[in-house]
């Protein structure tokens, strides 16, 4: 069982997400300067967004709300996850770079995805387990 979260800071994607961004800084600002208000300054949007919205979404009380919000950093995610693929097909990056970006994105997904799931189950059951639903829906049966 996981600890109860008091800000945004406590959830571990929102660290890996902050971390990419910083990666994503460090990364660009060796871009060929011609790409500033092109690919330097979309990726770093992009990034940034990822991050945000899981700070944005954290705050909200809605399941709706905050789902929303997650989604919309999934999708940011995957727009980085092309943007790393173009930077290594203009060769702005090394292989290496790639895999290193490319990897901490998609754990950044896979942690988004995972965070969502369960606030999605959490939700559907009302914050109780599936046991104590059941044993609920039992009981009510006979009352």
């Amino acid at each position: 069982m996981q600890k109860k979260t008091s800000n945004f800071e406590d959830l571990q994607v929102w660290k890996s997400a902050h971390l990419f961004v910083l990666s994503v800084y460090k990364t660009t600002k060796l871009f060929p300067k011609d790409e500033l208000f092109g690919l330097t300054s979309q990726f770093r949007r992009a990034a940034i967004s990822v991050a945000a919205n899981i700070v944005e979404g954290y705050k909200k009380r809605g399941v709706k709300d905050k789902l929303r919000f997650y989604n919309i950093s999934e999708g940011s995610a995957d727009e980085c996850r092309y943007y790393t693929i173009l930077s290594k097909d203009l060769e702005y990056i090394s292989v290496e770079e790639f895999d290193y970006l490319n990897s901490q994105i998609l754990s950044v997904s896979k942690q988004l995805s995972a965070y969502s799931t369960a606030i999605e189950r959490n939700s559907k059951f009302g914050g109780k387990s599936k046991l104590q639903n059941l044993l609920f829906s039992f009981l009510s049966f006979f009352y």
